[in-house]
């Protein structure tokens, strides 16, 4: 098991290098630093007086990947690359354009994000799932073919149409909840309710309809039909041969998404006013901030190669075959 793991955590290094390196083009070669000092600076009224002087405050002034003037190591080190790149492997964020320190925000804002994130993917699952086991268990019946036409709808609703409509039927009429904001005290579940309820709401349209095309899969194998011809009942079987059948499909879809977990939802953090990672990620696009851009998509990119390395380790467990290869 650990072979397994340590291979699969040598297979992700050179993924980890290619994005570090993909996003190092995007962001200096495609956009060069005098791109980047205009963008922030404002295209009218801009000497290159000036955007020599934003380029030396935020470290863009070196080379992008050999500083010939320096000696010794110092000809790698101290270039664009290095400072801005290379130094992300250690998770030295280093400032924003405005002088914040980006590790110190990452670390404060991920517990709002993880706040919202944990409770509406524990629920959001438990829910699809039993959803889905509940219309496999009347399929070919009316029940079933009206579940199907409201999983459609359900997707075809605008995310937007959930926020501002939760927002305002349980927060504005009921006044059952606060419409935005953030707590960090023992009231915080106040302010979790309605993000949480809408993200759970949202989501059973697509989940559930996947479970369920999961499911039936399953239930067309000759294992269910050899089950039913030995007497055993629909519960049974729906619990006992079909749902831990499907754990491979499950399992990939569910740990690919931990990366989210951790970076937030944009939407739900922005119109909820929650202070994580996915608010913080969309004030420095409006910012054009990209230092904090650049950060946060290698600290993305770090987190579903984690995911993807769960998802491997969970097939072990879930497989018997897998262990045995």
């Amino acid at each position: 098991m650990l072979a397994y793991i340590v291979r699969r955590l040598f297979y992700a290094v050179p993924i980890l290098i290619g994005v570090n390196l993909l996003t190092f083009i995007l962001f200096f070669v495609v956009n060069s630093p005098d791109d980047m000092a205009i963008s922030q600076l404002g295209a009218k009224h801009v000497t290159p007086e000036i955007v020599q002087a934003w380029k030396q405050k935020n470290g863009y002034d070196l080379p992008l990947f050999f500083n010939a003037d320096a000696g010794g190591s110092g000809a790698f080190t101290e270039t664009i690359f290095f400072t801005k790149s290379v130094r992300l492997f250690a998770l030295d964020f280093g400032r924003s354009e405005s002088g914040r320190d980006i590790s110190a925000d990452v670390s404060n804002r991920m517990w709002p994000s993880l706040a919202v994130a944990i409770p509406n993917f524990v629920i959001g699952i438990w829910v699809n799932i039993c959803v889905a086991l509940l219309v496999v268990m009347f399929h070919g019946t009316r029940l079933d073919r009206w579940a199907v036409a409201l999983f459609v709808g359900l997707m075809s609703i605008s995310y937007l149409f959930y926020i501002i409509g939760g927002q305002y039927l349980v927060a504005r009429v009921w006044k059952l909840v606060p419409i935005s904001g953030f707590s960090g005290d023992e009231h915080i579940w106040k302010f979790l309710i309605l993000p949480i309820l809408v993200g759970v709401v949202s989501g059973i349209g697509s989940g559930a309809r996947w479970y369920r095309t999961l499911f039936l899969e399953e239930a067309s194998q000759e294992y269910v039909r050899t089950a039913r011809a030995k007497g055993a009942g629909e519960l049974r079987i729906l619990f006992r041969h079909i749902l831990p059948n499907a754990l491979i499909p499950i399992l990939t879809g569910i740990v690919v998404v931990i990366p989210a977990l951790f970076m937030g939802g944009l939407l739900i953090e922005s119109f909820f006013s929650i202070p994580g990672l996915g608010s913080y990620m969309l004030d420095a696009i409006q910012s054009q901030d990209f230092a904090i851009v650049r950060s946060m998509v290698f600290l993305g990119s770090i987190l579903y190669i984690i995911g993807l390395i769960l998802t491997d380790i969970s097939y072990t467990w879930a497989d018997p075959r897998v262990r045995l290869e």
